[in-house]
This record gives C-alpha cells, sequence and structure tokens, in this order.
C-alpha cells in the first residue's frame, strides 16, 4: 500500500509539473511572439511605398474581437456554474482597461518597445505609492529597497538616450511623452485589477473565462467607438489592412497570440496561483527585451542593459520575498491543522 501510494503521488507531481510546464510554453510562446509582433507592426515599413501602419489602438481592437470570441467558445464547450456575474458587471473596469492598454500601445510611436516592456515590468512602483498615499500602507525595508531597485533601473534607462538607429526606427521619438504614457497605463491598469477584485468577491462564481469574456466585450465597444466614431481612423485602418495583406496578417496573429496568451494565464492563475504566474510573466517580459534586441535588432547601450539588470533584480528579489512568505503561510497552516 504504501508503494502504491508513493507512486499515485509521485505521478500527482509529475503531471503537475507536466501542467506547469504547459502553462510556461503557452505563456512565453504566445507573448514573445505578439511582442515580436507588436514591435514589427510598430516600426515596419510595408508594401513597396514603405508606409507606415499609424493606428497602432486597432491592435487592441482586434485583440478584444478574437478575445472575446475565444471566451465565448469556451464557455459554450464549458459551461460555467450559476452565480457568476453578467456582462454588465464589467462595464466600468473595462473603460479603464480599454484606456491603459491603448496609452502603452501609442507610446510605441515613441520610445523602443524594450523601453515599453521595463515600464511596465515596474508595475509594484505605482502600486507602492498609491498604498502609501491613499491606503496609508506601510512597507518593510526590504520592500522600499527593491521598489527603489526597479523605479531606478526605469529612471535610468530613460536617462540614458538610447541608440541612433533604436530612435530611427520610432514613427514619433519622444521619450518624454513616451514614458508618460506608459506611466499612465500602469495607473490605469491598477484600478483595472482592484475593480475585477471586487469583481470577483462579490460573485465568487465568476471564472476566468467569464471575466475574459466580460472585459473583452466591452473594451471591443469602446474601441470601436473611438475608432470608429469619435476619431474616424478605423476606416483608414481598415483600408491599409486591405492594401497590405503583410500587415494584416500580422495583426490577426498579434489578436490570435493575446487570446492564446490569456488563457494560459488564467489557467495558470486558477491551477498553480498568482505568485506563479508572476514568476512566469516577469521572466518572460526580460526574454520580450532580449528577443526584441535579437530579432527586431532594437539595439541597447550598455548603460541600458545595467538599467535592465537593476530592474529584474528588484523584481527577482520581490518573488523571491513573495515565495518566502507564501511558505511561512503554508507552514503556520499545517502547524494549526496539526495542532
Amino acid at each position: 500500500r504504501a508503494a502504491r501510494a508513493a507512486a499515485m503521488a509521485g505521478g500527482a507531481a509529475m503531471a503537475r509539473a507536466a501542467r506547469f510546464a504547459a502553462c510556461v510554453v503557452g505563456i512565453y510562446a504566445s507573448y514573445l511572439t505578439q511582442g515580436v509582433l507588436q514591435e514589427r507592426v510598430s516600426t515596419e515599413r510595408y508594401g513597396a511605398s514603405g508606409a507606415r501602419f499609424e493606428h497602432m489602438v486597432f491592435l487592441n481592437l482586434a485583440q478584444a474581437v478574437v478575445c472575446y470570441a475565444v471566451a465565448q467558445a469556451l464557455l459554450l464547450l464549458l459551461p460555467p456554474k450559476p452565480g457568476g456575474s453578467g456582462l454588465l458587471a464589467f462595464w466600468k473596469p473595462s473603460i479603464s482597461n480599454t484606456v491603459g492598454p491603448a496609452l502603452g500601445t501609442v507610446a510605441l510611436r515613441n520610445i523602443s518597445y524594450p523601453a515599453q516592456v521595463l515600464v511596465k515590468s515596474g508595475k509594484m512602483v505605482p502600486v507602492m505609492l498609491m498604498g502609501v498615499l491613499i491606503g496609508g500602507a506601510r512597507y518593510t525595508p526590504a520592500q522600499c529597497a527593491q521598489t527603489l531597485l526597479v523605479g531606478g533601473g526605469v529612471g535610468l534607462f530613460a536617462f540614458f538616450k538610447g541608440s541612433a538607429k533604436a530612435l530611427a526606427k520610432l514613427q514619433d521619438a519622444n521619450a518624454p511623452l513616451g514614458y508618460a504614457l506608459c506611466g499612465a497605463n500602469l495607473l490605469l491598469d491598477g484600478y483595472t485589477n482592484a475593480y475585477q477584485d471586487a469583481i470577483k468577491r462579490r460573485h465568487p462564481e465568476t471564472t476566468s473565462v467569464q471575466m475574459m469574456a466580460g472585459t473583452n466585450f466591452w473594451c471591443g465597444i469602446y474601441y470601436a467607438l473611438y475608432l470608429f466614431g469619435l476619431s474616424g481612423v478605423g476606416g483608414e485602418a481598415v483600408a491599409f489592412l486591405a492594401a497590405h495583406p503583410q500587415a494584416a496578417r500580422d495583426v490577426a496573429l498579434f489578436a490570435l497570440c493575446g487570446a492564446v496568451g490569456q488563457n494560459f494565464i488564467f489557467a495558470t492563475i486558477s491551477q498553480f496561483g498568482s505568485l506563479a504566474c508572476v514568476t512566469v510573466t516577469t521572466t518572460r517580459k526580460l526574454a520580450n527585451i532580449l528577443l526584441s534586441v535579437a530579432v527586431n535588432r532594437t539595439p541597447l547601450r550598455a548603460e541600458q542593459w545595467g538599467a535592465v539588470a537593476l530592474v529584474f533584480a528588484g523584481l527577482a528579489w520581490n518573488i523571491r520575498d513573495k515565495q518566502a512568505r507564501a511558505a511561512a503561510d503554508d507552514a503556520r497552516l499545517a502547524q494549526k491543522k496539526e495542532g
């Protein structure tokens, strides 16, 4: 019996490891590919005329439409339990979830893709600042040091001007504007995450796929209203894609990668917890920067590589602290059960 139990436990552990490996591969493959495509669409000159695709917000609309379609297909195949939240619950956080990513995408006109990824990796900085200013939160010296590493790294990266080759690829090089847009993106993401957590607390039966469907439903509506109503540039974007098949393929694949990546992220959170997901996505962002340099040939100066190292050192330290706290909490729970 003992041998059988040990064999079953070993088999379960191997199956769990295999599922985690599949999630990691899925997140890396989808988002690394999406990152390359996003940078390509923002910098590539398409066709014989060398025209650029200037309506980057259209990428967000395409992704919202594909993500909603994929989520609806999953809900039809795997109906959720009753009691979850309906579509109407997501209209408000979807406003910030529409504006925030759009600002981050538009920032690629002004700063390089590695710079955008690096700024968005520093989400912990505005979260902690808001916690102190609004919630009166207190943080340990280690957490403050981690924030200084991340914030200081991003600041140094911005201080050291990019190479002439990297700047020449941008549609409208403007570092202060680009970094400001990314900063606003981070703040709006923080509001979106907090509101989605509140929805989950009010409706515990809500699944991650329902959240994906509800969020992308409203985001698609808001993007469409902006592109085809307020700005009127949606028609220009469609006409450009119709005239440049390669650009259309890049946009379609970008949207598909986003849908696949979202599902792997939700699967990782539901099966292995948010900490495991944060670890995977953080290392993925570093890989995005390396891939940008290797594939899209966006060179970084030596000083900027040093800044990248500072940011990811702070993030790695933060993840290690979270893992230690989680292990300590598990040990305390185990002791209570034994007692």
